[in-house]
């Protein structure tokens, strides 16, 4: 393992600059008129040039925009800025997993992970939220009180800072390291619905980043009134967190089903926008010895998932400091995973990647202190 601290920002951003990272390309374009005067060609054509820099070459100053007229590229600098997440810690795993805490505002600080050899090449997996309010009993992340959403712009930033760090710039390079993203980090995506449509509509954009939708995994733990509004649009893939074949004991593990139920949950999944055996949704349970890992278990979740186009991710439990939970053994976790197959879902089993520094699924909660949004606007204003 190796870990940099890094400060490389000043702990607050005195630059009133408006940011130019998460608006949308219709959104920059509005900007840009709105702003400067420009007519509603022009500013389509200059939106169009400022974000290919942005988002394919990952420039972070206007001079390095050479097709644009040098007193444009000085306005731009006087009205504009393209700003970068403080990169507060980075730790690499012996597995090569990347793990970086960042920090966007003062008390603002979320975790992202990249985890290369997944997917197609790498999986970044970003946070939504700095904190959460779910309390999943076997999540860490779950211990840490929310302070807010992120917004749009703060988890592009989770992107770019990865980008960054392994150098993948121009964005359409044929080698990229850097294919999917997984809204699996700290957070409840489907509470930040707004902030999660607009980053995807950023990060897929095929100009830019252009990481295909198809590549794009949103994982909630059961908000299922927000659910079809999240296939609608965004047409991103589909992650639960079930864990649990009965409501008793996914009300103990995940207590947000004493509110939407299994039964409510299976009957959203079924009416997914776009669901089908070639869109399937991912259905994650973690293996907890002597709590979910029986063969009765596994011959349940076979039942519940019936007719739902799913794909079942096994994923053993990572351990985290005085949680009441073990890792099931490897034999049982096989065990259960041949009744998943025999039955002929796709049940793969989910290598730990991070673990030595804390960067595997559960695991993700920031050490430095957390403050709710309140605190932080009455020191502020103190």
């Amino acid at each position: 393992m190796s870990t940099t601290l890094i400060s490389a920002l000043p702990e607050t951003d005195t630059d009133q600059r408006t940011s130019l990272i998460g608006l949308t390309r219709k959104g920059l374009a509005k900007r840009l008129a709105e702003d400067l005067g420009l007519t509603d060609k022009e500013a389509r054509m200059r939106s169009r040039q400022i974000w290919g820099w942005v988002y394919n070459f990952g420039v972070t100053e206007f001079s390095a925009m050479t097709n644009i007229a040098k007193g444009m590229r000085q306005k731009l600098d006087d009205w504009y800025r393209i700003p970068r997440a403080e990169i507060v810690e980075r730790q690499v795993s012996r597995d090569g997993t990347r793990k970086y805490l960042l920090r966007f505002a003062p008390g603002i600080e979320a975790e992202a992970v990249f985890i290369p050899g997944v997917g197609r090449a790498g999986s970044l997996c970003v946070s939504s939220q700095v904190g959460c309010t779910l309390n999943c009993t076997f999540c860490h992340t779950g211990t840490q009180a929310l302070v807010r959403n992120l917004t749009a712009e703060e988890i592009i930033l989770q992107v770019l800072a990865c980008k960054d760090d392994i150098e993948e710039w121009p964005s359409g390079k044929d080698d990229r390291q850097l294919t999917n993203i997984v809204f699996m980090g700290m957070g409840e995506p489907l509470y930040n619905l707004d902030g999660v449509d607009t980053a995807i509509n950023v990060i897929s954009d095929g100009e830019g980043i252009s990481i295909s939708r198809r590549r794009i995994t949103v994982s909630t733990s059961g908000i299922v009134n927000q659910m079809h509004d999240l296939g609608e649009r965004t047409e991103a893939m589909l992650a639960i967190s079930l864990h649990a074949t009965n409501d008793e004991l996914r009300d103990v593990l995940v207590p947000i089903n004493k509110k939407w139920n299994i039964e409510a949950l299976l009957e959203a999944c079924r009416n997914y926008p776009g669901t089908s055996n070639a869109r399937r949704i991912t259905f994650e349970y973690v293996m907890l010895k002597g709590v979910n890992d029986s063969d009765a278990e596994a011959r349940e979740l076979v039942r519940l998932l019936k007719g739902i186009p799913a794909k079942i991710n096994l994923i053993p439990f990572n351990p985290w400091p005085n949680s009441q939970y073990e890792c099931s053994d490897w034999d049982r976790i096989e065990a259960f995973a041949e009744i998943v197959n025999r039955a002929g879902y796709a049940s793969p089993i989910r290598t730990p990647r991070g673990r030595d520094v804390g960067a595997a699924c559960g695991q993700l909660k920031t050490d430095s202190l957390k403050k709710r949004a309140s605190e932080v606007r009455a020191e502020a204003l103190t």
